[in-house]
């Protein structure tokens, strides 16, 4: 059977752009097409300054809805990070086989060591070795699919590289995965800035639309979307309308009756097409929104869905760290 392992950060607040992008491919395809764990990875959102409480928060925030979602604790397994400790023991593992200079090329170890620098901060080590974390993250559960954006291809590439290098060096022991593309995913821009991601971290949260927003919230901000300069036409193009371009791909996304091309003709103005995507928008995440409030108000229901899938998660991680510990040389315990 297939296994799958994915997780999302609990840097920020969850976005359209998580929803559409990840979630929706792990409740509508993921988890009913083989043997799926989705994580919390909270370990990973103490590698920049950060407050405690709200890491606690958010991560509690994206447990729930994740359930809100979709996601099924009976056909699935949802965990924190944290509560596994085989992925702290297998990630110094994995640390012994990396090699600095593989960690230095990570592409998003140089953004965020050049924007904490712009900051005055200083750069984690946690920062430049969580890749091999997130390594540990999927090997651990011998996850043969990883579902991933652009923006983490290069980090699974390092994955499948720990996993042959370990294996010639130490004898077979690691799954090696492949990074697969979401079938039902859509990239979302930024409201404000079509020509980045919507991000949970974005400084200005005018351009991104957050899962829990308001109705009125969601259409404010649909409705000050930018759009482009030049004539007014409806056009369907990425690289000269990022802007119009970013919408329809979104109203696509939500169900709006065909593909961005498709869509572009049908609209007269940027205020029609505007509007027909806000309503969208908000029927798309009016359920998740509803479901949040009920899970939200019974949290002894979280806690019980995430101790039953860190245990279930710890079974299936253990015995290939135990495989991974003595195949490197270390004395079993016990």
């Amino acid at each position: 059977m297939t296994r799958i392992f994915s997780g999302i950060k609990p840097t920020g607040h969850m976005t359209l752009g998580n929803y559409l992008g990840a979630v929706r491919q792990w409740t509508e395809v993921d988890q009913h097409r083989g043997e799926a764990l989705f994580c919390v990875v909270d370990l990973h959102a103490l590698t920049v300054e950060h407050d405690p409480a709200r890491v606690l928060r958010l991560s509690r925030q994206v447990g729930t809805l994740l359930l809100a979602a979709g996601l099924d604790p009976a056909g699935c397994t949802l965990f924190v990070q944290s509560h596994v400790d085989e992925h702290a023991r297998l990630s110094y593992v994995l640390e012994c086989t990396a090699s600095d200079g593989e960690m230095r090329r990570m592409i998003q170890y140089k953004e965020k060591t050049v924007q904490a620098q712009a900051a005055g901060e200083s750069v984690r080590l946690s920062l430049l070795t969580y890749p091999v974390l997130m390594a540990a993250d999927i090997l651990a559960y011998g996850a043969s699919e990883v579902p991933v954006g652009d923006d983490q291809t290069q980090h699974v590439e390092l994955t499948r590289d720990l996993a042959v290098r370990f294996n010639q060096k130490y004898g077979q022991t690691f799954v090696v995965p492949r990074a697969t593309r979401p079938t039902v995913a859509a990239r979302v821009m930024d409201l404000q800035d079509p020509a980045s991601k919507m991000g949970k971290t974005t400084v200005g949260t005018g351009g991104v639309v957050f899962v829990l927003d308001e109705a009125d919230v969601v259409r404010k901000k649909v409705m000050r979307a930018v759009t482009d300069s030049g004539s007014g036409a409806v056009e369907y193009d990425r690289e000269k309308k990022p802007g119009v371009a970013n919408l329809l791909e979104v109203l696509a996304a939500c169900g709006g009756g065909g593909t961005p091309e498709e869509l572009a003709g049908s609209y007269a103005s940027y205020g029609a097409l505007k509007k027909d995507v806000a309503d969208a928008v908000v029927e798309v995440l009016r359920p998740v929104r509803e479901r949040h409030a009920e899970l939200a108000a019974d949290p002894g229901y979280l806690d019980g869905v995430l101790r039953e899938g860190a245990a279930r998660a710890r079974a299936m991680a253990r015995p290939t760290v135990d495989a991974a510990y003595r195949a490197i040389g270390l004395m079993p315990a016990g």
